[in-house]
């Protein structure tokens, strides 16, 4: 992080430490409304409100924080949460321009539970519209209640929990789960691999972070699929069990970078060996998106991996973005300002074009974002879920977009 970007933090938490605590800012932007466009007679027309309240929730933390003897590592912690800010407040003036009003109001959570319980008294909170976060799971887990005694809509931006760990209707979950990411491995060996000469072998080292990916894939093949799926605890022990003339899908369940680099420097080996290699084709975590391995040889594999987001920088949506960001705050944007961009134009565009009747239109909209994909479902007890998933693939020295 550069001295530019030091700055620019310092002088935002300057701001923010400026309000009473818990931290808020208001945001209004005035923009003139558009003509109403006719709607089929079928539909009924969503109920119109010249403003939008909007809180967001966001672990700031600021009183650990003494700006007189802050160091750059004290700095770059708070990165994460002001690029999200900074991100969702660009996505959500961007909405505005439909026409609709936002107030947004700004809470420093502090990662307290103490603290969220705060906002259920203060005013502005409680005439939200839409809340955004808590971002950790404790915290969701905590305003759950609030949510469903006040039929408040919490969208869980950041957490990649499973839906089911809060038990509420109301929640958005944006990230997806681990459980999606096994069942889309699944689907797609289910769909393009013939079962009568490929066997599935999963290699679980049975850690509870293991086991989570795995479960799914393990499940979806036994009920989806005629294949013959065997598990190993490493790659060492099932090489005596290879057959010549199969074709192998092996998903790697672990994201222990001590465990999968010893096992890719293996399954490499069993595909190029001099006697006539076996035909392998390698599954990885999602964690492996933030890891690095030997690319000549995870692409050599034909490695697919599951990732709930990647940004295209030649895109030109991308490149307007930075550059709007750039101008705004004087650095380059990082992965949590694109978060936030999108999290704040998809709401924003939804409240802004169907009025408090919003969360109806939730899994009817899809939308594609600067990072990720939106395709909501929606679940009686667990809430909205997004389900759309990218798999990439490492082909030429990069992980492209599988279609």
């Amino acid at each position: 992080m550069n001295l530019k970007r030091n700055y620019w933090i310092l002088m935002l938490l300057v701001l923010f430490t400026a309000a009473c605590s818990p931290k808020v800012r208001t945001t209004k932007k005035d923009t003139p409304k558009p003509k109403e466009k006719e709607k089929p007679e079928e539909k009924k027309p969503a109920k119109k409100f010249s403003q939008a309240n909007v809180s967001l929730l966001v672990p700031f933390k600021l009183d650990e924080l003494n700006l007189k003897t802050a160091t750059k590592s004290d700095i770059e912690k708070l990165a994460m949460p002001i690029d999200f800010y900074q991100g969702f407040k660009l996505g959500l003036d961007s909405a505005a321009a439909s026409g609709l009003n936002f107030k947004l109001n700004v809470f420093d959570t502090q990662d307290d539970n103490a603290h969220i319980s705060l906002l259920y008294k203060n005013e502005r909170f409680k005439q939200s519209n839409l809340i955004i976060g808590p971002v950790f799971p404790a915290g969701l887990k905590y305003i759950s209640n609030y949510s469903k005694e006040n039929n408040s809509t919490i969208v869980s931006p950041l957490a990649a929990s499973n839906p089911a760990e809060f038990n509420n209707p109301n929640l958005v979950s944006i990230v997806n789960n681990i459980e999606i990411h096994g069942e889309r491995i699944g689907t797609y060996i289910s769909k393009n691999f013939n079962p009568a000469n490929t066997i599935v072998v999963i290699i679980n080292p049975k850690k509870t972070d293991d086991e989570a990916f795995a479960a799914p894939i393990r499940a979806y093949l036994k009920d989806n699929g005629k294949f013959l799926v065997q598990e190993y605890a490493s790659a060492f022990t099932f090489e005596t069990k290879m057959q010549k003339g199969k074709r192998y899908a092996i998903v790697v369940a672990s994201a222990d970078r001590a465990f999968v680099l010893p096992t890719i420097e293996k399954l490499y080996k069993l595909k190029n060996l001099a006697s006539g290699g076996y035909s392998i084709d390698l599954f990885g975590h999602p964690n492996w998106v933030k890891q690095n391995y030997p690319t000549d040889k995870i692409q050599a594999l034909n490695t697919i991996i599951t990732s709930s987001y990647k940004i295209d920088y030649k895109n030109s949506s991308v490149i307007g973005f930075i550059k709007k960001y750039r101008y705004k705050y004087g650095f380059e944007p990082g992965e949590y300002a694109f978060k936030g961009f999108d999290v704040g134009y998809y709401f924003g565009k939804l409240l802004s074009d169907h009025g408090e009747e919003y969360r109806e239109y939730l899994t009817k909209e899809k939308y594609k974002g600067l990072h990720n994909t939106f395709s909501f479902i929606h679940d009686e007890k667990l809430g909205y879920i997004n389900t759309s998933l990218m798999l990439l693939k490492y082909k030429n020295f990069a992980l492209e977009i599988v279609n």
